[in-house]
């Protein structure tokens, strides 16, 4: 469990950087930073994975197609278009203090499944979190990390409800592919970790060149040809790092978490994104945090370490029991 928990860390540490990405990139939209990234990510799982590209896709049975497109959808491509819409609308700490309630909706809908742990015990870890996520809040209006990085800082309340609700999409869609993909990954023992993510990598950059070409085709009939305004080199390296750490690196390691310990403790694992995602706008918009800034990070950990505690005494209980 103790890997799972460290390979879970890790990977919202990769993840927390799609959160500046929109900022980096603010001459392009959504959608195109959607594109690159998954085309990118595409390319990459397949030239990673082509000498047994063949033989893998030929052990794909049709419910492993359906879960590799809807876990593509949901976990990437429909769920960071909307991360990104609710950056560049609502701005960086807002989006990513919404997507930070993951821990409690993942705990929540995964009570029930094999290994997880009664609500009732993770009460007051539970809690703690709640109380680290409510101090975030109430600073949100005075956080404005990245207003001097074309922010949202000037957005009307149109704009903000707007990106507010994308995000809220984004919760609900990573929620719904936390749950399915430790569900299935724990059924389907027959796929190894690198193998999935390969694979659901391949289906994003798919869908990603479908959307990319239906968007360049669209441009083309508009005579809309902005290229040489732009800095595109710029955008398809940050597209290729992010694909790279964020997704080849990121997912795998989140599928070897999801393999090692239970859904609810997964869900608090998640945490570690928006934890990392605030570090990275902290140390971009050079300032330290405010006192509450510190007391909601200070509070979320400890609730994270708290719930991890829960579950190492559960799993050393189980073992004794075992014995026995």
């Amino acid at each position: 469990m103790w890997r799972g928990i460290v390979c879970g860390v890790l990977a919202g540490a990769f993840w927390g950087a799609v959160f500046i990405v929109p900022v980096l990139l603010p001459d392009f939209s959504p959608v195109e930073l959607m594109v690159g990234r998954y085309i990118c990510y595409g390319a990459l799982a397949a030239g990673l994975m082509l000498p047994r590209l063949l033989p893998l896709l030929r052990r794909l049975r049709r419910s492993d197609w359906l879960a590799m497109l809807r876990q593509a959808l949901a976990g990437n491509v429909v769920y960071y278009l909307l991360l990104a819409y609710g950056v560049k609308l609502a701005g960086v700490a807002p989006t990513s203090l919404i997507i930070g309630l993951l821990p409690l909706s993942v705990t929540i809908l995964g009570r029930k499944d094999h290994g997880a742990l009664p609500l009732r015990q993770l009460a007051l870890p539970l809690l703690v979190v709640a109380l680290g996520i409510a101090c975030i809040n109430l600073d949100i209006f005075n956080l404005d990390i990245f207003s001097h990085a074309g922010g949202a800082g000037g957005a009307g309340l149109a704009h903000k409800l707007a990106g507010v609700l994308c995000a809220v999409g984004a919760l609900a869609c990573w929620t719904w592919y936390a749950l399915d993909n430790a569900r299935f990954l724990k059924r389907h023992a027959h796929f190894s970790s690198v193998e999935w993510a390969m694979l659901y990598g391949l289906a994003s950059g798919v869908i990603a060149l479908v959307v990319g070409a239906a968007m360049l085709a669209l441009q083309q009939a508009g005579g809309a040809d902005d290229a040489q305004a732009r800095d595109w080199p710029r955008y398809w390296l940050v597209c290729l790092l992010l694909a790279l750490g964020a997704s080849v690196i990121g997912n795998y390691l989140w599928n070897l978490a999801s393999r090692l310990v239970p859904v609810t403790l997964s869900g608090q694992l998640i945490l570690s994104e928006t934890l990392f995602a605030l570090l990275y706008g902290f140390v971009y918009a050079q300032r330290m945090p405010r006192p509450l800034e510190w007391a909601a990070m200070l509070l979320l950990t400890a609730g994270v370490l708290w719930s991890v505690r829960r579950h190492a005494q559960e799993e050393g209980e189980g073992r004794e029991a075992g014995r026995t």
